[in-house]
């Protein structure tokens, strides 16, 4: 794949979504080509089952039954946004990708990592070329997220001590593979925007 592949990742109410567009934005001022996606969803039947995974009560499904969704939803995601975009020699964003998988499913309800990462292996194969890690302290992300309006709450209102399992996840993961790199998501938007510029700057494809 020729183009340039990010990943977003983060707690919810992390701030990836704002930063994901205002990231877009910034790339295409500045001659880029940028195909600005998220998980789950994406494509229109991956967009059909993010709505099965992030609505109704939290013992909705179980984390097994979850990883095989998400999984589905990210292999439409790929053949039909991803892949395509980056042989055109896009930059692909993504808010969210594998990583979400392998936290909210993997290690933050069990352990669950194998399953996931077989399935990975199986049937996506593919990781991002860099990822973002937007680090926030858990209780300022879930009173973001609790705050937005919308019926997509099902994994915050799984409460406190999931998304500060889901930051230890995220940091460990991160640790260990140098594909990422975590950006001190405090601050105003156009503050952390200036971070995530100058993370990314040296991976850009020359114009």
């Amino acid at each position: 794949m020729a183009g340039l592949f990010v990943s977003l990742e983060g707690i919810d109410g992390s701030g990836k979504s704002t930063q994901g567009r205002l990231l877009a934005e910034a790339l295409r001022r500045a001659g880029h080509t940028v195909t600005l996606t998220r998980e789950p969803g994406g494509s229109p039947g991956a967009e059909e089952i993010r709505r099965l995974v992030l609505e109704g009560h939290v013992d909705r499904w179980s984390p097994e039954t979850e990883i095989l969704l998400f999984t589905a939803a990210r292999r439409d995601h790929l053949e039909r946004t991803i892949r395509p975009a980056l042989d055109r020699g896009e930059i692909v964003i993504t808010d969210r990708f594998a990583d979400s998988t392998r936290i909210f499913q993997g290690i933050t309800r069990g352990d669950l990592t194998d399953m996931v990462d077989r399935l990975h292996v199986l049937m996506i194969g593919v990781e991002p070329d860099l990822t973002l890690l937007f680090d926030l302290d858990p209780s300022l992300g879930l009173a973001r997220a609790t705050a937005r309006a919308g019926t997509e709450l099902r994994f915050e209102d799984m409460g406190l001590s999931f998304q500060e399992r889901a930051r230890a996840g995220f940091l460990a993961l991160a640790a260990r593979h140098a594909r990422f790199r975590v950006i001190d998501a405090a601050g105003d938007a156009e503050t952390v925007a200036d971070r995530v510029r100058s993370v990314l700057a040296p991976h850009l494809p020359r114009r």
